[in-house]
């Protein structure tokens, strides 16, 4: 079944869509919110984990609407920002305790730009990228925030600009990950920081619920490195990694809970849509179903807490963020 599975893969010209291999071995099925079939493969070569076969640009367009972003003032209602804006002053400090203001701190796919306008006041210089969309506009409002909707580019910064540059759950989304990294290696002054957050493929939480997991989010993550793959990548390119932790209080409990709805639904992602006000996606769920979902996910919640510690102590946590230095 495999080796049918592969050719399928070679013939609809499905590659690794991280080092561009077609040496790939198909693991395992999964679908987007749209209900269009893709697999997950591991590359031969790089040993990346892709989504296949890679989504086109109108299938991109289509993840990135105005439901992605929320077509409010907010992303999520006013009680979630709450939550999350503890996680981004978390992400903030971080920051603080590598590198010290003024220096420059670059935020890759910095939605909606807040955990930069924690760092302005004490003195950093903050830049963000991000998409034209609502995230940008709510960014742009964001006092001392120098904000890019440009696509990255070698030519955006002089050579070791910056002092710090971070990727919170946005390199599995890029079209060109090495080319970004090779804009990276560049842009980052020697002795700066690289810090990364993303799905943990090689997860309890990943092995477990396969083509269902919360974090795959088809089609818009598009590659998935292992732990030790990013590690090896990462100095191979000559950075040194100073820190990892595979727990996240924000990403896992939630990748559990989800991932777990997701097996007895006909639709995935029904909490966490229903969470954003996506009336759109969920026209045809029943609101009795919603509300059992969210009291699910409030009953449970010390449970999988438990869970997410547990799978985080054997470094088999759902998300895992690593800052890196370079040499």
């Amino acid at each position: 079944m495999k080796e049918l599975k592969l050719q399928y893969c070679r013939q609809n010209d499905n590659i690794c869509n991280f080092c561009g291999s077609s040496d790939v071995l198909v693991l395992y099925p999964t679908s987007s919110l749209t209900g269009q079939s893709h697999y997950i493969c591991q590359c031969n070569q790089c040993r990346f984990y892709s989504l296949a076969p890679c989504p086109t640009a109108e299938e991109l367009a289509q993840a990135y609407d105005i439901s992605y972003y929320g077509a409010a003032d907010t992303k999520f209602p006013r009680y979630i920002e709450l939550v999350l804006d503890y996680f981004r002053k978390g992400r903030s400090r971080r920051i603080q305790k590598f590198v010290s203001p003024p220096a420059k701190v670059l935020d890759i796919g910095c939605g909606n730009g807040r955990f930069l306008g924690y760092l302005i006041p004490h003195g950093y210089e903050a830049y963000g990228f991000e998409l034209p969309g609502k995230s940008a506009e709510r960014a742009a409002a964001i006092p001392g925030l120098k904000l890019s909707t440009e696509p990255l580019a070698p030519e955006s910064f002089s050579e070791n600009y910056f002092d710090a540059i971070s990727l919170w759950h946005v390199f599995e989304h890029l079209t060109e990950p090495q080319k970004a990294l090779d804009i990276i290696d560049t842009i980052l002054q020697p002795g700066g920081y690289l810090f990364l957050s993303l799905p943990n493929i090689e997860s309890i939480q990943s092995r477990l619920f396969k083509g269902k997991w919360l974090h795959l989010d088809p089609p818009k993550h598009l590659f998935f490195p292992a732990p030790k793959t990013l590690i090896a990548e990462l100095e191979k390119r000559g950075y040194a990694l100073k820190y990892k932790t595979f727990f996240s209080l924000e990403q896992n409990l939630f990748g559990i809970q989800q991932s777990l709805l997701n097996c007895f639904c006909r639709k995935r992602e029904v909490l966490f849509e229903a969470l954003k006000d996506n009336s759109t996606y969920l026209r045809d769920i029943s609101p009795v179903s919603i509300f059992f979902q969210k009291l699910f996910y409030i009953l449970t919640f010390p449970v999988f807490c438990v869970l997410a510690a547990i799978e985080a102590v054997l470094r088999k946590g759902g998300t895992m963020e690593m800052v890196f230095q370079k040499q």
